[in-house]
């Protein structure tokens, strides 16, 4: 299984109404220095339908740039379909909505 399964497989157990952080995904793939090539990886998701890598916040709650989420106003509005209050700044309050793997 490549590194970039490993991603995808990680953010599809996200539930709804949360978000992860690219540390944590990196952490939970077993390469814990690796959170550039997770962001890397949801870049080229082949399959965004079914893999909801709008729920993967930087270390800050912040939404990314990235252009594999339309950028941050897009990113923003499907976190919010998703039930995630996302303030002016374009974060999510990580104390709130972070999935815990572990409950």
């Amino acid at each position: 299984m490549s590194f970039y399964d490993k991603v995808y497989d990680v953010v599809k157990q996200i539930p709804k109404g949360k978000v992860a952080t690219y540390g944590q995904i990196a952490m939970l793939c077993g390469s814990p220095r690796a959170s550039r090539a997770v962001g890397y990886a949801l870049h080229f998701n082949p399959d965004p339908e079914h893999t909801p890598c709008f729920r993967v916040v930087n270390r800050f709650g912040g939404c990314a740039e990235a252009f594999a989420f339309g950028g941050k106003a897009v990113q923003a509005k499907r976190l919010e379909e998703d039930g995630i209050e996302v303030n002016e700044d374009f974060t999510v309050d990580l104390g709130r909505y972070q999935w815990n793997p572990f409950e």
